[in-house]
């Protein structure tokens, strides 16, 4: 494993506490605006800062499309109507986790590839973890939430499986077709949901737009783009376990911010997840990096 330097060490963990930061900012958002509404903006945020970046590729638009709303549209959607109604944002952070694995999954049966026993176990560990923590009696009074939240992991995996077909485009790029794909589906299913007016917006309190602009610019625009420089210049076996922080960093914000309630079976659910995530993550990087078999 190639060591990071210094500086990119430094950057990754702020890209990694950038992301930590997301949830407990959106849920104060949320606070505010109807979860479809709020997506929608962020979207919005992001399409206009990223239109530059679209750039049309012949023959692989389609899977674009498709991509974009399961990744994009459909996640986020998912995501946040469940932070919306959740009362702790440690279990929504530990429960977005659950992507790692169902990736995994999605590349078995959708894609061919061999897993073996090191991340099947990872697997199992991941689900477990997540199964401890719906059964904490503050996290299964709003299991809805969790729900929800599992539905999001499991739409941005299949997209995660659309986007392996993806070639030639850049970072920013697939980040501009997201939200231009994205915000028509968001903007259509927030008019029929939510119906705001003009009015409401302009009623709407600062702490909403600052969180608004915090998950387009920060938690997306910022980190991603950070992440992608970093896995550009280092193996991905060195960048991506360290990327298993960010939802440590919601639980200790969640907790100093929000107030969250941490039980004993909230910590140890979320060890156990956070673990498998981790082995899974080690083994495939390291798979990735080798080019061997899995």
């Amino acid at each position: 494993m190639t060591h990071l330097a210094p500086r990119h060490l430094a950057a990754l963990l702020g890209i990694t506490l950038l992301w930590g930061l997301n949830l407990v900012v959106s849920k104060i958002g949320l606070a505010y605006l109807p979860p479809m509404l709020f997506t929608t903006l962020r979207f919005a945020v992001l399409a206009a800062l990223l239109w530059p970046f679209l750039r049309i590729v012949p023959g692989q638009m389609n899977a674009m499309v498709v991509a974009a709303l399961l990744s994009g549209a459909v996640s986020f959607a998912l995501l946040f109507a469940g932070l919306s109604i959740a009362q702790n944002v440690s279990a929504v952070a530990i429960a977005s986790q659950l992507g790692v694995p169902f990736t995994t999954l999605m590349s078995v049966a959708l894609l061919g590839e061999t897993v073996r026993w090191r991340r099947w176990l990872g697997i199992a560990m991941s689900f477990a973890g997540v199964m401890i923590i719906g059964l904490d009696p503050i996290v299964f009074s709003f299991w809805p939430s969790l729900l929800l939240v599992i539905a999001s992991a499991l739409a941005a995996s299949l997209g995660v499986i659309v986007v392996k077909r993806l070639s030639r485009f850049r970072p920013l790029e697939m980040q501009a077709w997201f939200s231009w794909i994205s915000l028509p589906a968001l903007a259509l299913l927030s008019l029929a949901m939510d119906r705001p007016s003009l009015a409401g917006l302009q009623a709407t309190p600062w702490p909403a737009w600052a969180a608004v602009g915090y998950t387009a610019v920060f938690g997306s625009l910022l980190a991603q783009t950070g992440f992608y420089f970093l896995i550009q210049r280092y193996p991905v076996s060195s960048v991506a376990p360290l990327a298993t922080l960010s939802p440590v960093f919601s639980v200790i914000f969640g907790v100093t911010l929000l107030d969250d309630e941490l039980t004993l079976r909230i910590v140890g659910g979320g060890l156990v997840t956070l673990a498998g995530v981790l082995i899974i993550t080690l083994r495939e990087r390291r798979l990735g990096d080798s080019s061997g078999p899995a």
